[in-house]
């Protein structure tokens, strides 16, 4: 497949195993607990942001694909020091460990249709690589890609939490990402990994938790001190999505889960609190995917909060706005599920404004435990572009079986 993401073959078993993410800038006159932002501001919180590359490696798992210890280059988002603000921004280009390779040119070329170069330019970043590390203690996201998608899909959704103190951890899921680059050498997506990914992807996420713990211990004294772990979110898209369902289940470090368009086939940890996303034009996971989606929400018994996107497509909460704007599946025109019907996608400035808002005010208070931004979710603040519904809070707490 060309796609950027690869979505799965439409077996009713694996629809699951694609999901994705989004994020926005804060809603003009809504009750967010920000200041005013000029209305282009993508990272509007107090902080500047950083961004930095590292690699870990679990000693006990051997990659099924490379026969070596499992890799996974990881990409982190963290609130920045004010002297941030005046150092250049990370490009797309930043990106590709090792740089751009005669090979990496021709992949990058081959899916998205664009040069590295032309990317740098329409793929904006608002993170600031290598960028000090503010003063304080953030709570950590850790955050799973798509289906062949990457660690660095949800761009727009990492700058805007980072500025508010957030940390956001995503690994290259290895074999299963589009490609990701260990020791100079190129390891493309492999279809053939999928069933593999399924299981290797919670353990990859647990495994990052494992070693950002051990860098707030002191292993790396840069984040030393600055991580605060008591309630871990673990998010992703699509197939992440998935996975964050599942690592939720594992693990119990996890006590929050955000899924963009993407469930799990078990889910088993229904008092979590969940943020739960979809498109209800989703041509990837279709029908059956958002059904699941609307269970996950049905059946918890935590406090539970549905996006539903009404233009929204699985492309809509991620990055390709920014890649290639006529993509379709959520960016750009598409045509309707059932009837055809030509129409544009909700347009990139209003959906990453929801799903970045949406996030925040979540993870405001069950990240955080701010309870005065609880009533920022108990009222649909786009009704023109959003169902949403809520359960397990308050008013609408269920009883526990």
């Amino acid at each position: 497949s060309n796609l950027p993401f690869h979505p799965m073959k439409h077996k009713p078993s694996l629809l699951l195993a694609v999901l994705v993410l989004g994020s926005a800038t804060a809603p003009s006159g809504s009750a967010l607990d920000t200041p005013a932002q000029p209305e282009n501001s993508r990272a509007p919180g107090p902080f500047p942001v950083g961004i930095t590359t590292t690699v870990f490696v679990d000693a006990s798992r051997t990659d099924a694909l490379t026969k070596e210890p499992r890799t996974l280059v990881t990409e982190i988002w963290y609130p920045a020091a004010e002297d941030a603000r005046r150092l250049p921004k990370n490009k797309y280009s930043d990106f590709l460990p090792g740089g751009v390779t005669p090979d990496i040119e021709q992949f990058v070329q081959k899916h998205y249709k664009h040069s590295v170069a032309e990317l740098d330019k329409t793929f904006w970043n608002e993170a600031v690589r290598d960028a000090r590390v503010a003063a304080g203690k953030f709570p950590l996201i850790i955050f799973s890609h798509g289906n062949g998608g990457n660690r660095h899909q949800n761009t727009f959704w990492c700058d805007y939490l980072a500025s508010f103190g957030y940390v956001i951890a995503s690994p290259d899921h290895t074999g299963n990402c589009d490609f990701t680059v260990i020791n100079g050498k190129p390891i493309p997506h492999d279809g053939s990994q999928r069933s593999n990914s399924a299981s290797d992807r919670p353990k990859d996420m647990g495994l990052l938790l494992d070693q950002l713990t051990l860098w707030n211990q002191g292993a790396d004294s840069r984040f030393a001190g600055k991580l605060a772990l008591e309630r871990v979110c673990a998010a992703g898209m699509s197939f992440g999505g998935m996975s964050a369902v599942d690592v939720a289940a594992l693990d119990p470090r996890f006590k929050t889960i955000i899924a963009m368009s993407g469930a799990s086939l078990t889910h088993t940890n229904a008092t979590v609190p969940s943020l739960w996303m979809l498109g209800q034009e989703d041509r990837t996971i279709g029908a059956a995917g958002n059904f699941l989606i609307r269970g996950h929400h049905a059946m918890h018994t935590g406090p539970s909060f549905l996006l539903e996107l009404k233009d929204g497509g699985h492309y809509s909460f991620t990055d390709m706005f920014k890649i290639n704007k006529t993509f379709g599946d959520g960016v750009g025109p598409g045509k309707r599920r059932e009837t055809q019907e030509p129409f544009e996608f909700t347009r990139m400035e209003k959906t990453y404004e929801i799903v970045n808002a949406a996030s925040l005010a979540f993870l405001d208070v069950y990240v955080k435990g701010k309870q005065e931004r609880l009533p920022f979710l108990l009222t649909n603040h786009w009704p023109a572009e959003v169902v949403w519904k809520v359960s397990g809070v308050g008013e609408t707490q269920k009883p526990h079986p």
